[in-house]
């Protein structure tokens, strides 16, 4: 796949509106006006599920709440036998990207071929029309939805449910999306009757690439580490992805943005989390707290597989913005593969 740019001067045509001022802009990615207007450039195109990536999966889209406007795009490997299910969120700071962009679909069409899986790609609700906790929400429904359709086996879903193992469902996402399926995982686990909320599901295991976390202290990698002008997230772009997203009034010390933050790592070892694997890129402003988070819930005696990513940064399994990203990719879809099938 080629480099997708941000260069944001491919959408300077879209900067004359009728909309007054701009309060908040990710040049390129999101623009909002003072007017509650939004506008979010195609800097990446959307593909209908149809598009061949590669020979051996298949991939088609359904609705799973017709009310929120909640659909998922699901990919089957042709391979042989019952294979691990994985329930995918896609990043974009929780208000930008979409299941079907080109990046998703070949990323994860690829996955599930190289990894041997079937994967369930998630279109939630973005952010800031549906702030935190909306796609939260729309996470732990398309879970519940799965296990629906799981207990129910209708025709129409056969195509897919007959090839999963059901012993074996994982969450899984990057940035915000591993956010995303971080918090879906925590509400899952902390539910009154949480083998009720799963079953016939078995919950095996969490998959975080690159998890979209803050916090209003900053780490050396976040206050050091100087991006490229192609670099998928700036320190500038996080803090407005979040100003953005999290409820109104809120500072990066929220929950939603920092796990470990007034205490709350404290809480984590009451948490019945299942193995998390978590994918960290060298050069990302998100490592070191990345590798803070890994640190904490290894504290809390959890079992958790850090892999590190050389020479590459954030989301650069979509975006193929370093010269590495395609043998990264490959080792990325190598140990997915290992640990979706301990």
């Amino acid at each position: 796949m080629a480099a997708i740019s941000f260069d944001p001067r491919i959408n300077r045509q879209m900067s004359k509106s009728s909309h007054g001022v701009i309060i908040e802009e990710i040049e390129g990615l999101i623009r909002v006006y003072k007017d509650g207007h939004i506008e979010r450039p195609p800097i990446i195109p959307s593909v209908p599920c149809n598009v061949a990536t590669v020979n051996d999966v298949t991939a088609k889209d359904v609705v799973i709440d017709k009310f929120t406007s909640l659909w998922a795009r699901i990919y089957v490997s042709n391979r042989s036998g019952t294979l691990p299910l994985l329930v995918y969120f896609h990043g974009g700071g929780f208000c930008v990207g979409s299941a079907a962009w080109s990046c998703y679909h070949e990323f994860l069409a690829n996955l599930a071929s190289k990894a041997s899986c079937i994967i369930v790609s998630i279109n939630y609700r973005l952010a800031p029309e549906n702030r935190l906790p909306a796609a939260y929400d729309d996470g732990v429904n398309a879970f519940t939805w799965v296990k629906q359709q799981a207990l129910n086996g209708p025709p129409e879903h056969q195509w897919w449910l007959s090839r999963c193992n059901l012993s074996s469902i994982f969450l899984a996402g990057d940035s915000a999306g591993a956010n995303i399926a971080y918090n879906v995982a925590t509400r899952v686990v902390s539910s009154y009757n949480p083998e009720s909320m799963t079953k016939p599901l078995c919950f095996k295991g969490i998959i975080l690439i690159q998890p979209f976390f803050g916090g209003e202290a900053r780490t050396l990698s976040e206050k050091n580490m100087t991006q490229p002008a192609n670099s998928a997230l700036t320190l500038s772009a996080s803090d407005t992805y979040w100003w953005l997203s999290l409820p109104p009034g809120s500072n990066r010390d929220h929950p939603y943005c920092n796990p470990l933050a007034n205490g709350a790592s404290n809480k984590l070892r009451d948490l019945r989390l299942p193995p998390v694997m978590v994918a960290i890129s060298e050069l990302d402003v998100l490592k070191d707290r990345n590798s803070e988070f890994c640190s904490a819930l290894t504290r809390a005696g959890k079992r958790v597989e850090t892999v590190t990513y050389k020479g590459v940064g954030h989301a650069f399994q979509i975006l193929h913005n370093y010269h590495l990203s395609h043998t990264r990719v490959q080792e990325m879809a190598s140990h997915i593969r290992a640990f979706i099938n301990q």
